[in-house]
C-alpha cells in the first residue's frame, strides 16, 4: 500500500490523519516573517485540511469541541520554541524584560495578522452569523493558528524568565498548552503544574479556552473588511493580555537547582474510546 494510502486509512479515527495540519501550523508559527500572500495560501490549505478532518472524524454538535482539542493536542509538539540564546539572537540582543517586551509585540503582529486574514476571508462570505459549532473553516483554521502562537509565547516567555520545564519535547509542549489553557504561567515548584498527564478537568479547561477563541473569532463575522479589522484588533488585545499575565506569574517564579526539577509523568496510553481519562 502506498504511504500517503497506508496514512490515510491509519489515521481514520484521529484528527489530523496526514500531519498536514501540524505541518501547516508550524509553517505558520515559525519565527520570521511571511509574505501576506503566502500566509493566506497557508491558512487557506489548514482551512481545507481541518475541514477534512472533521468530516474524517465524523464530527458533529457537542463533539466539536473534543475534536478541537485533540487536534491542538496533535499539533503542539510541533510548534517551535526558541531557546533563550536563539531568542535573543532572534531579537538583536535583547535579555529580560526588553526581551520579553519584544516577544510580546511579535506574538501581537502574527495574531493580529491572522485574526485580519481569517476576518477577511470569512467576510467573503458572509451571509448571516452561523451557530458556533458549524463555524466557517477558515475561522477554526484562525483559532487554531492563534492558540498556536500564543502557546509559542507562553512558552518563549519562560525561557526568558528562566522557569525551566524539564521533559521532552512533546512533554513540555501539553505542559505549555495545559497552562496556557489556564492563561497563566508554570511554577515548577509545584509537580501538578508540570504533569503532562492531563486529567479531565484539564482537557475541558483546553476545550473551553480553543472555543472561547474560536466563539471571539465568531464576533468577527460581517461584510466588506469589519470582520478583518475586528478580527485583527480583537486578537490583538487578547494576546497582550495573555502576555502581561504570564509573565507577571513568572516575575514571581522561582526555578529548582538543578537536579531537583520535578519530573514529568507520562499519561496512560489512551484508547479512542476514552480519550478523557487521564491521569488526574
Amino acid at each position: 500500500m502506498a504511504e500517503t494510502e497506508r496514512e490515510h486509512h491509519e489515521g481514520n479515527e484521529i484528527a489530523d490523519p496526514d500531519r498536514e495540519v501540524g505541518e501547516l501550523v508550524g509553517k505558520l508559527t515559525r519565527p520570521g516573517e511571511l509574505e501576506p500572500a503566502e500566509r493566506r495560501r497557508l491558512l487557506g490549505r489548514l482551512a481545507q485540511a481541518l475541514s477534512s478532518g472533521a468530516k474524517r472524524a465524523r464530527v458533529t454538535g457537542a463533539g466539536r469541541g473534543r475534536w478541537l482539542a485533540d487536534v491542538f493536542l496533535n499539533i503542539a509538539p510541533r510548534i517551535p520554541i526558541r531557546d533563550l540564546h536563539t531568542l535573543s539572537d532572534h531579537h538583536h540582543g535583547l535579555t529580560g524584560e526588553e526581551l520579553a517586551d519584544d516577544l510580546v509585540r511579535t506574538a501581537q503582529k502574527a495574531t493580529m495578522t491572522v485574526g485580519a486574514i481569517g476576518g477577511a476571508l470569512a467576510a467573503a462570505e458572509f451571509a448571516a452569523p452561523p451557530l458556533l459549532l458549524s463555524a466557517p473553516a477558515q475561522l477554526v483554521a484562525e483559532t487554531i493558528v492563534v492558540a498556536a502562537v500564543e502557546v509559542k509565547l507562553l512558552a518563549e516567555l519562560h525561557e526568558v524568565y528562566g522557569v525551566h520545564v524539564q521533559g521532552t519535547g512533546a512533554q513540555r509542549a501539553v505542559a505549555f498548552t495545559a497552562a496556557w489553557a489556564k492563561q497563566r504561567g508554570i511554577d515548577p515548584l509545584t509537580p501538578a503544574s508540570v504533569s503532562i498527564a492531563l486529567g479531565a478537568a484539564t482537557k475541558t479547561a483546553l476545550r473551553n479556552r480553543l472555543l472561547r477563541t474560536l466563539g471571539r473569532h465568531l464576533t468577527t463575522l460581517g461584510p466588506f473588511l469589519t470582520g478583518a479589522v475586528a478580527g485583527g484588533a480583537l486578537n490583538r488585545m487578547a494576546t497582550k493580555k495573555l502576555g502581561q499575565a504570564v509573565r507577571d506569574d513568572l516575575r514571581v517564579k522561582r526555578t529548582l537547582p538543578a537536579g531537583e526539577q520535578p519530573e514529568l509523568r507520562k499519561p496512560r496510553e489512551l484508547s479512542h474510546g476514552k480519550r478523557d481519562e487521564l491521569d488526574p
